[in-house]
């Protein structure tokens, strides 16, 4: 059996993978470390592939890669840069002599006196690293960093696209070496550049023209009364309310700005929002009538009559009531009292509709009374209706348009068969028929 001689380095760095020999020992050196095996040919230690040897050595979905001295189980998708093949094995390690054929310092190592010591390759200028990375010596060795955001593959920086992971909350820009987060309209990004914070556009100058209402990630604009949102969504329109009915006003209807507004005709006031009511302009005063008239309020507006309504051959016996006195022969075949009274009506009012009722006031004993039109009604606008023996109705038989006035003379007569008497009093109506239809 082959001897085998280990000698002791003593003041080396002694790799893992280095056992130290004399230069003559060499050619009966046959042992290695763990992970290398003897290789005859060569007369060198040799890497033992364990992915090779050993079946199954990385279970699952694992990837068994070779290394230096043994091997390692990594996720298929892992990628492994190998670097160049150590000449530790090949290359034992002696005290340093003055041979310069024998270098006693494993590779990235130099002597200096009895010792090895490493080599800066980055300052030395000795590594392969490409210009976008940067060198990093470390220990017998070094490495090339590529730079933030990018990761290596092989030999070259590769960007990462970190949009894969879901860094932002929204929307996700990979740029080379580092990624930028946008939010949608409606959202602005938060402090950490990540996450989407709601934008309050009502407090930013949004377009509404009137109200504005913030929501999650937009906003609403809404209208006063009175106002439709336009197509656009923003603007405000004014809605014309008299344009929706014809009954809104019992008068006339004036749109304005966001609301509407009743009006009435001259001699009316408004009662309430929308409907009118004559003005009595003998009541409050605003009447011009003289001394020796009398005001009569009529629908719109008033009369001033004279105070003195009889003529000739009648006598006034008070305000409204004039006489024809017996002892005048004239007064014979003439009714013998007249009542003057006063009504107004509106244009266009529906018939037949009852407007004035007549009521005797004075009744002889058996006496029997009709009523009748004595004249004013030529054109047959209105009818006599009798209730009993002592009053009547006088009704309006056609629609009637003002401003216009009848004087009807409405006679009641009186016939008593059992004194052989008969006589007739007028109920002289002045009808004014008002301008409007309300």
């Amino acid at each position: 059996m082959k001897a085998t001689y280990v000698l002791l380095c003593v003041g080396l760095l002694v790799l893992p993978a280095t056992i130290c020999q004399s230069p003559a020992e060499r050619d009966s050196y046959t042992e290695c470390t763990d992970g290398y095996e003897w290789d005859v040919e060569t007369q060198l230690c040799r890497d033992i592939n364990e992915c090779d040897t050993i079946q199954e050595a990385c279970q699952g979905v694992m990837k068994c890669f070779n290394h230096y001295g043994g091997y390692l189980c990594l996720p298929r998708s892992a990628h492994v840069v190998t670097a160049p093949e150590s000449s530790s094995q090949s290359e034992p390690s002696v005290p340093v002599e003055t041979n310069e054929a024998f270098n006693p310092c494993p590779v990235g190592y130099r002597a200096q006196g009895e010792t090895c010591v490493d080599i800066d390759e980055c300052e030395l200028d000795m590594h392969d690293c490409q210009p976008s990375q940067q060198c990093i010596n470390t220990v017998g060795t070094y490495t090339c960093q590529c730079p933030e955001g990018y990761s290596k593959i092989g030999i070259e920086c590769v960007d990462i696209d970190e949009c894969r992971y879901r860094y932002c909350q929204h929307r996700c820009v990979n740029v080379p070496g580092t990624f930028s987060c946008e939010c949608e309209p409606g959202f602005q990004l938060a402090g950490n550049n990540r996450s989407c914070v709601d934008v309050n556009e009502c407090e930013m100058g949004a377009p509404c023209q009137q109200r504005c209402y913030n929501s999650y990630g937009t906003f609403l604009c809404r209208c006063d009364q009175g106002y439709d949102l336009g197509p656009d969504g923003y603007s405000c329109n004014d809605v014309d309310e008299c344009s929706y009915s014809s009954f809104l006003c019992q008068f006339q209807c004036m749109n304005e700005p966001g609301r509407f507004s009743c009006v009435c005709p001259d001699g009316y006031e408004l009662l309430g929002t929308r409907l009118c009511q004559d003005v009595n302009e003998c009541e409050t005063g605003t009447h011009l009538c003289g001394e020796r008239q009398v005001c009569v309020n009529i629908h719109g507006g008033h009369q001033c009559l004279d105070s003195n309504h009889c003529q000739d051959p009648y006598v006034q016996v008070s305000e409204n009531r004039c006489i024809c006195p017996v002892v005048k022969s004239e007064c014979r075949d003439m009714p013998f009292s007249i009542v003057h009274r006063y009504m107004s009506i509106t244009s266009e009012r529906s018939v037949p509709s009852d407007i004035f009722q007549i009521q005797a006031t004075s009744v002889y004993p058996g006496a029997n009374n009709s009523f009748r039109i004595r004249s004013g009604d030529e054109n047959g606008e209105f009818y006599i209706r009798q209730i009993n023996n002592i009053g009547a109705m006088l009704v309006l038989a056609r629609a009637v348009t003002g401003p216009k006035e009848y004087v009807l003379d409405l006679e009641m007569v009186s016939v008593s068969p059992l004194m052989n008497y008969q006589t007739s009093s007028v109920l002289r109506l002045s009808v004014y028929v008002g301008p409007y239809a309300f």
